[in-house]
């Protein structure tokens, strides 16, 4: 596995922190995109967050610590799907990321569309089997099939059920789907947490810490940054309104460490591109730097 250098790689870090061997963390990119089904640009994400945290500064307040540079974070090369789609590129990905996992890294895959989280969502599962998963997005991926594909970006967690059991998902800021969907929630008792349930405090002022109350003590994340609000991440495939702002959203992480919970992996998903924007980006790379000092606050 090759690691991209101080030009390329998460946060633009020299190689004495950034190699593969000595890192604890590494960032996967997965610039997978073939399913997207209105804006395009998925495939472009991995790349524009690379760039913009280059921005992102290595010193964070909360935690009084350079996570980077006392565990090391390695970025390797984007991986290449040429002509892999549907099973063929889960495959791929999930390989990359049980090899990681099994040499004891951290990992974070970065997407491409979100079809492509089932791959470290069952990776993980495999040396976590007793993990929750906390789904952050617009839309809840329950359909069976989305336009004649069952590897459809909008499918991508009624694949995970297929081998994860149901009961230990758990999903925030759903604000969008079909019929289809409402219904296999009710059936499998998924923890659904819609926009407009936590809008009307049906879950009180501290929905947060309702939602980390229904996870177990190891959590693997899944984060579909149109969950955001569009004034917050617009470039996205399909942003949707009445969303989500970066403060309410670290809260939750907030509370996961207050509940001494642990947080062993997490993907990024459906960031796409738009010229002469670059605020999305790096609210990703934000995002995904703060999420890494939750995960390793007790580190």
């Amino acid at each position: 596995m090759k690691v991209l250098n101080s030009n390329r790689n998460f946060l633009a870090i020299e190689e004495a922190y950034s190699n593969l061997e000595r890192s604890k963390i590494v960032i996967l990119p997965a610039p997978y995109e073939h399913t997207v089904s209105y804006g395009k640009g998925a495939s472009f994400g991995p790349e524009e967050i690379l760039k913009a945290s280059a921005y992102v500064e290595f010193y964070d307040d909360e935690f009084d610590r350079e996570l980077c540079f006392e565990k090391g974070l390695a970025t390797l090369e984007p991986l290449v799907f040429n002509d892999l789609v549907n099973q063929d590129a889960v495959n791929l990905i999930e390989n990359n990321v049980s090899k990681l996992l099994e040499g004891n890294k951290f990992v974070v895959t970065l997407g491409g569309e979100h079809t492509i989280s089932s791959a470290p969502i069952f990776a993980h599962f495999k040396k976590f089997p007793d993990m929750s998963i906390l789904h952050f997005d617009a839309h809840s991926d329950l359909r069976d099939s989305y336009e004649g594909s069952k590897y459809s970006h909008a499918s991508v967690m009624s694949r995970v059920c297929e081998f994860f059991p149901h009961y230990r998902l758990v999903q925030v800021g759903i604000r969008a789907q079909c019929k289809e969907e409402a219904e296999f929630i009710k059936e499998k008792n998924i923890k659904t947490y819609y926009a407009s349930s936590i809008r009307k405090k049906l879950y009180g002022q501290n929905w947060q810490k309702e939602i980390v109350n229904n996870l177990g003590n190891e959590i693997y994340i899944s984060f579909d940054v149109d969950y955001f609000d569009p004034s917050i991440i617009p470039s996205t495939g399909t942003p949707e309104p009445d969303g989500f702002l970066y403060s309410e959203t670290l809260d939750v992480f907030r509370e996961i460490i207050k509940a001494k919970k642990k947080i062993i992996g997490f993907d990024v998903v459906e960031l796409s591109k738009i010229d002469n924007l670059s605020h999305p980006s790096l609210t990703a790379a934000r995002l995904i730097y703060k999420i890494l000092n939750f995960a390793f606050f007790d580190e």
